[in-house]
């Protein structure tokens, strides 16, 4: 059996190995006549395999500067353009840049904890009254979500205080009423539960 870590280390992978062999078959053959018939070809299986090239209004002559880059630059035949044989060439996507702040409920996730922040930023008054309450649904929906065998509405409101640093504060006790529509009900999430564990008994 070969293993990967047995292998010749490919440059651009997008194509897989077996385009990768095709090529070394190519850099073999003595004919260049034939060995550019080849190149046409494996420039055309390159293109098949990896069909998102052709977003690329110059695709062509990439998949021509990536055959080289397979070929490491030494496959000798008459291209259709100026080709290039440097590794940086290639479709991959770049690295996406991810934030490195934590979240601190997860359950909640980073766009509320952001909308917390913002109401707390708020001056006094009633839209900001409107918005915490709207806000204290919210989380409680989520949480819901993650833990549906109980909630509690004075939790919810510690951990909304602790997000926005203590500047949103909704006294201890307040319930946290969920309208009839938002499809999410502590009693209707129990109910189902129960009823679950009913059916699997029967």
């Amino acid at each position: 059996m070969e293993y990967n870590t047995k292998r010749e280390k490919i440059e651009i992978m997008d194509y897989g190995r077996n385009v990768y062999k095709l090529v070394q078959y190519a850099k073999g053959i003595e004919d260049r006549g034939r060995r550019t018939q080849v190149a046409e070809a494996i420039v055309n299986v390159m293109a098949q395999v990896n069909p998102h090239v052709r977003d690329h209004v110059d695709y062509r002559r990439r998949l021509w500067d990536h055959l080289m880059v397979l070929a490491g630059g030494e496959l000798d035949v008459d291209t259709p353009f100026e080709v290039s044989h440097d590794p940086s060439l290639r479709f991959s996507p770049k690295k996406l840049d991810y934030s490195d702040g934590d979240i601190r409920y997860r359950h909640y996730g980073r766009i509320l904890e952001r909308m917390i922040e913002k109401v707390s930023g708020m001056a006094e008054g009633e839209e900001r009254t409107v918005l915490e309450a709207q806000l204290a649904e919210a989380l409680k929906r989520n949480y819901l979500a993650w833990n549906r065998d109980s909630v509690d509405d004075d939790v919810i409101i510690d951990q909304m205080e602790r997000v926005s640093g203590g500047k949103i504060h909704i006294a201890a006790g307040t319930e946290i009423v969920l309208p009839a529509d938002s499809g999410v009900q502590p009693d209707d999430v129990t109910d189902r539960r129960k009823n679950k564990k009913k059916k699997k008994k029967n």
